[in-house]
């Protein structure tokens, strides 16, 4: 339950921290007193979105801070999945900065305003005059008789599952469509992948077959120009061998005589042995150059068939063919690929849907059984009401195709009177009417799903009279579960109120601000006399204030 809210720069309200006790509560005042800014500012940290319209000084950050009971609410295992510190006094806490800026706390930890909003849906359930127009709608009247069945945590399940589904999907028609495209390509990959196979091409051929292609084709040149050199060295009458050796023997007959001259003989000496094993390799290269016909054909051929994949694909080497067949390799495996999984994707998906499909009907058969008890405990309430030639029936149509809310879909029809066919209650109920009716389903579903804290703002619009001090009744008993709150402004209301609140608007240098006060009995009694009385409070209406308070 609440049991304290603070509020600083908020609208109106300058600052104000307030107590709030369990059971019943009611909150009266003026009209622009500041009654629904206290419920604004409560929105702030259940995880409603703000800007900086709300801030009083614009200068400064809004702080709203709200202190709650949680024990005995089971709600352990959320703050466990958020990985928080679990205490059974809770501090949710929101900033809104001049800039427009929002941050937000649980327990001075920041957290998302998802997260926020989460729990604070745990924690307090707020009815205002906007809730009563979204009776009208389809989805909000589903999960009304979803709560009443029980079915919201399977309903939870459901759309989990579902929206899983959808994404699986989404994927398949992905898939399907990248595996069409691949397809529409596969026959030219294929021709591209067995060309380049059949060409078994090797790194670093090119080169290797450039070279020797060179060689066979110069190889007359070649073996003429190692001829003519090797007759110079030592085939010629003054042959280049014969010259050196003579050189030699002379210089070495001296060389005694002149220290230099016999390290010139050491020199040419080796010389003479260099240029004769340079003539020997001359030879042998001479001897291993052939001319071969057959073999240039084969070169100039294997690659006249490189250069042409090389144009083909547009690159220069053998490596960047070799890596280009491995690209397409792995094209046409992806398809094989695609083609694999688009089977386990569609038998993925025919499973979820048939198990989609059970949870679906369980829900539409807890929703088709609940129906009947559902139309006779609001017929019940709104006949406590004042209410007693009221119709209310659920009107449920179940779909062929599956859906976020399942096969159901449903419609509230109501009929207040005897004699007029139940319709769509946006076609049918004035503004009282509507009230009594939320109040009635609002009644039942709080007490079903026994919510910590439930917040009315003005759901006695369009109540009065007897009525009212009926409407009180049921709140008051509601109140005997949780928190009740409730903004009013009739006195039968506030005089069933176990703790009464006080809004009232202050001037002070020129600036209004919105107050509350907590009111003791005599301050009761003086508040409920003005409500009673329309002009001058006098003593009757003090009278009716303390009788309403008594009864």
């Amino acid at each position: 339950m609440l049991l304290k809210l603070f509020i600083e720069n908020y609208a109106l309200i300058q600052k104000l921290e307030v107590d709030w006790s369990e059971g019943f509560s009611v909150i009266t005042g003026e009209t622009g007193a500041g009654k629904s800014i206290l419920v604004g500012a409560l929105s702030l940290i259940l995880g409603q979105r703000a800007d900086t319209t709300v801030l009083f000084n614009k200068e400064s950050k809004c702080i709203v801070e709200g202190t709650f009971n949680i024990s005995n609410y089971g709600l352990e295992h959320y703050f466990s999945d958020l990985e928080l510190d679990y205490d059974e006094s809770l501090i949710l806490r929101r900033e809104i900065s001049p800039t427009g800026k929002s941050r937000a706390f649980i327990n001075d930890t920041p957290v998302n305003l998802n997260q926020l909003k989460d729990l604070g849906d745990r924690l307090v359930n707020i009815h205002s005059q906007h809730a009563i127009t979204t009776l009208n709608q389809a989805n909000f009247q589903l999960e009304i008789l979803d709560d009443y069945a029980s079915v919201r945590t399977l309903m939870k399940e459901f759309r989990e599952k579902f929206k899983f589904l959808k994404r699986q999907q989404s994927e398949l028609a992905a898939l399907n469509q990248e595996e069409k495209r691949l397809r529409g390509e596969t026959d030219y990959l294929q021709f591209l992948f067995e060309e380049l196979d059949k060409a078994a091409l090797i790194e670093g051929e090119q080169q290797e077959m450039e070279d020797k292609l060179a060689l066979i084709t110069h190889a007359e040149q070649i073996k003429n120009g190692i001829s003519h050199s090797t007759h110079l060295l030592e085939g010629a009458d003054q042959n280049l061998l014969m010259g050196l050796s003579e050189t030699v023997a002379i210089l070495r007959n001296i060389s005694s005589f002149h220290q230099e001259i016999s390290e010139i003989v050491g020199r040419l000496e080796s010389n003479l042995i260099d240029i004769k094993d340079l003539t020997k390799e001359l030879q042998r290269l001479e001897d291993s150059v052939q001319m071969d016909p057959q073999e240039a054909e084969r070169l100039a051929n294997r690659l006249d068939l490189i250069y042409r994949l090389q144009k083909k694909h547009l690159v220069s080497t053998v490596e960047d063919l070799i890596r280009i067949r491995s690209e397409i390799a792995e094209m046409l495996h992806k398809t094989e690929s695609l083609e694999e999984q688009i089977v386990k994707l569609e038998r993925e998906i025919e499973l979820a849907s048939i198990e989609l499909g059970k949870l679906a009907e369980t829900v539409s058969v807890a929703r088709t059984k609940s129906i009947p008890h559902f139309e006779k405990e609001i017929c019940g309430l709104l006949t406590k009401l004042g209410m007693p030639s009221a119709r209310f029936l659920v009107n449920s149509t179940k779909e062929e195709r599956l859906t976020a809310d399942g096969f159901d879909s449903v419609k509230f029809l109501f009929s207040a009177n005897k004699g007029v066919t139940p319709d769509e209650v946006s076609k049918i109920a004035s503004g009282g009417e509507l009230s009594r009716l939320m109040l009635s389903i609002k009644s039942m579903i709080s007490q079903k799903n026994l919510l910590p804290t439930v917040i009315f703002d003005e759901i006695d619009s369009g109540v009065s009279g007897d009525i009212a001090g009926k409407v009180g009744a049921i709140l008051k008993r509601m109140a005997g579960n949780m928190q009740v709150i409730v903004i009013t402004h009739l006195p039968q209301i506030a005089g069933k109120g176990n703790t009464h609140y006080w809004a009232y608007k202050e001037d002070f240098d020129g600036i209004t601000r919105s107050k509350f006060k907590k009111l003791n009995l005599e301050e009761r009694v003086e508040e409920i006399a003005k409500m009673v009385s329309s002009d001058r409070v006098t003593e009757a209406s003090y009278q009716t204030a303390k009788e309403l308070l008594t009864n």
